[in-house]
């Protein structure tokens, strides 16, 4: 009998096939007493399993390269992390064997980020795969991971650790469907990277039976348990039609009367340049710096390798645009040298430009690094800090900039309700605005980006959010400055024409989602977009809004 399931469409595209479930996690080890003279012994087998499993995870970011490798590379720097080791060697030198200890350590640890307020929930995940691993290792059982198939399959878990999201292998892994997560969790992140349709946060997902027929709807988070032949048809002929509208959209973005609309992509680094040029993008709308900081977690990188890494980028697109974000370092991407550890709430603490005020040092070496990066190269430069909550805080950027040398744009980006709302005042200072619609949701409805509990509270479709967007294009308009989109909220090909209606006036997206939002725009009108944008301003809830939308679209 065919039932439907509904999640969160979080990657475009149709799956169809058996459900094959993640391997079992690890088990608790026992807690068993050593001998005193072996405990040198067993803190010497915790620091090679720790060891192995920080240069596997090093590894497997390696191969999978761009957003991947940064996540993966976090992953290994929270492996090593000296803290956690000290925990670890302790324990045992009272009496647990390295298998326990490292459990007991990275489970206390765990409580502690609980416990500042959940904002690291997406952390604990990354967490709990690190100890899985370092665990199997030490007793000698098979990692937990991607089941071993000879047949594609829909991968069906209650999360999936970056680690296994990673290097799945398209042509194995139809699609995946998870019980938590969100639609800004890694995992969906780097879903959309791979271009494997994905729904998460499905209630129930781990209790689909192992070799059950669903098809997976990427798109509308639907998930068909037992489709009936007629379901897989339609489907099928959707899935069919979105690709030959696909093939037929190319060249710049616009709607179909000419409204240009500049399609961007969002990089993490060099590794994800070529398949944004492949995907036509007209530039880059967010170039996250963070990367480049992940590799030693207590220096800052050199501004020489600065230089190196920003150019790769800025020679791709030649008389293009890229915008590129300083560093972005607190809450839940902390860095010894920069962020305090003791922060009650690190969301709401020392984050974004406060960190870089607090240290302009390290701004002032990545401005002149980027500057020089730009030399000679007819690229269009602007550099935009995170975080920014007021005017005060967009002069200070700005005028770092100049001091630095910076022949660029200064902007700021919008992830704070107050940005939004005094986007005007702070456009005295900048020349651009660009909204981060992922950190402006979860600020505006005081809902953690990485629980899947809360994850209605983060749809880009809530109206509440889409007042906010309106306000800032609207100040943008009025001051004759530019109002982007960089958020995974662009991603969405009927949220883009919604966004496109609301008078933003570019959308920076992953490389995959260009095709799907350039095709979709190129079907309407600017005058249809605003009308859709004015329907979804008017609706009470997300769900509400996307159907509206999509009535006024679709001429209903």
């Amino acid at each position: 009998m065919e039932t439907t399931l509904r999640g969160v469409g979080v990657s475009h595209g149709v799956a169809i096939g058996e459900v094959r479930h993640m391997g079992t996690a690890v088990l608790e080890p026992p807690a068993k007493q050593i001998p005193a003279e072996d405990a040198e012994r067993e803190q010497g087998r915790a620091r090679q399993a720790v060891d192995a499993v920080a240069a596997d995870l090093m590894a497997r970011g390696n191969l999978a390269g761009g957003e991947a490798q940064a996540v993966l590379e976090a992953q290994a720097m929270m492996a090593q992390d000296p803290e956690l080791m000290a925990d670890v060697d302790r324990r045992i030198a009272v009496g647990s064997t390295a298998e326990r200890a490292v459990y007991d350590a990275f489970a206390a640890y765990r409580e502690l980020l609980a416990g500042a307020g959940e904002y690291l929930a997406g952390r604990v995940a990354d967490l709990d795969d690190v100890r899985n691993r370092i665990v199997a290792r030490l007793l000698g059982v098979p990692m937990p991971g991607v089941p071993d198939s000879d047949e594609p399959y829909v991968l069906v878990a209650r999360d999936l650790a970056p680690a296994d999201t990673a290097l799945l292998d398209p042509s194995l892994v139809l699609g995946f469907v998870t019980e938590e997560g969100g639609p800004t969790s890694h995992s969906a992140i780097l879903a959309r990277a791979l271009g494997v349709p994905a729904v998460v946060a499905l209630p129930g997902a781990v209790e689909l039976a192992e070799g059950t027929l669903i098809a997976v709807d990427g798109s509308t988070g639907d998930v068909f348990v037992n489709p009936s032949e007629e379901k897989k048809a339609q489907l099928e002929a959707a899935a069919a039609a979105r690709k030959a509208a696909l093939a037929a959209a190319t060249g710049p973005g616009a709607t179909a009367d000419g409204h240009k609309m500049p399609l961007l992509a969002n990089v993490g680094g060099p590794a994800d340049v070529p398949a944004a040029v492949e995907a036509g993008a007209e530039g880059v709308g967010l170039f996250r710096t963070e990367f480049l900081f992940l590799d030693d977690s207590k220096n800052a990188p050199s501004e020489e390798k600065q230089v190196e890494a920003y150019r790769q980028v800025l020679e791709a697109f030649p008389e293009g645009r890229v915008v590129v974000r300083v560093l972005d370092a607190g809450a839940d991407k902390p860095l010894a040298f920069l962020t305090p550890a003791d922060e009650p709430n690190p969301a709401l603490g020392v984050r974004g430009l406060r960190t870089l005020l607090d240290h302009p040092e390290v701004l002032r070496t990545q401005l002149t690094a980027l500057a020089k990066a730009a030399e000679g190269l007819p690229v269009y430069l602007e550099v935009m800090a995170p975080m920014v909550a007021d005017r005060k805080d967009a002069k200070a950027f700005a005028d770092a900039c100049r001091e630095a040398g910076l022949r660029a744009k200064f902007g700021a980006m919008v992830e704070i309700p107050s940005a939004a709302l005094r986007a005007r005042s702070i456009l005295q200072e900048v020349e651009f605005l660009s909204l981060g619609t992922n950190d402006l949701a979860q600020y505006t409805f005081a809902a953690d980006r990485q629980v899947g509990a809360v994850s209605r509270l983060q749809d880009p479709w809530q109206p509440a959010l889409l007042d906010l967007v309106a306000l800032s294009a609207e100040a943008a308009k009025a001051e004759a400055k530019s109002c982007g989109v960089c958020g995974e909220a662009a991603s969405d090909p009927l949220l883009a024409c919604v966004l496109t209606g609301l008078g933003v006036t570019s959308l920076s997206m992953g490389a995959a989602s260009i095709p799907y939002v350039r095709a979709t725009l190129a079907k309407y009108t600017l005058a249809q977009c605003e009308r859709a944008a004015a329907a979804a301003r008017a609706a009470d809830s997300a769900e509400e809004a996307r159907t509206a939308a999509q009535a006024v679209l679709s001429g209903e």
